[in-house]
């Protein structure tokens, strides 16, 4: 992979390492397993715990050591401004994904929901319209008197 790919997908990493720690508080092997689970991509330890103090430095994240079997572990939690920086993040990046999957959406002809992947499909005077299910289709039909 070029230095640029892997620039990108850094940050991705230290993104998702957010949304994990915003689902539960978890230490650093959690996050490992779980990034690895999820994303089929192995994260490595030496992004991941820089990136953890680097957090810790700013205020973002607390961290507790807990037992977990025989050894003490430190399990990491987002502060408040964490997870009000995480809920910001969350905003724009589901703006960033909207713009991306617009042009992959379809508009129900009944109910107008946009329908990013299944729906269903019929076709309706000659023309092959896209609903969202089978009732939105009927309901459509049954509107315009074509059952």
């Amino acid at each position: 992979m070029s230095k640029e790919v892997n620039e990108f997908l850094q940050d991705f990493s230290r993104f998702y390492i957010l949304v994990v720690l915003y689902e539960s508080p978890c230490h650093g092997y959690s996050i490992i397993s779980r990034f690895k689970r999820r994303v089929g991509k192995e994260v490595s330890p030496s992004l991941v715990y820089p990136f953890l103090k680097q957090l810790e430095l700013k205020g973002l994240v607390t961290h507790t050591l807990k037992p977990v079997g025989a050894k003490k572990r430190k399990i990491f939690e987002l502060t408040d401004e964490g997870k009000r920086l995480c809920n910001r993040l969350f905003r724009q990046f589901s703006s960033l994904v909207s713009v991306a999957i617009q042009p992959s959406l379809e508009v129900c002809a009944s109910c107008g929901c946009k329908v990013y992947e299944g729906g269903y499909k019929e076709v309706i005077g000659g023309k092959e319209m896209a609903f969202c299910c089978i009732h939105c289709a009927q309901s459509y039909k049954h509107e315009r008197g074509v059952i």
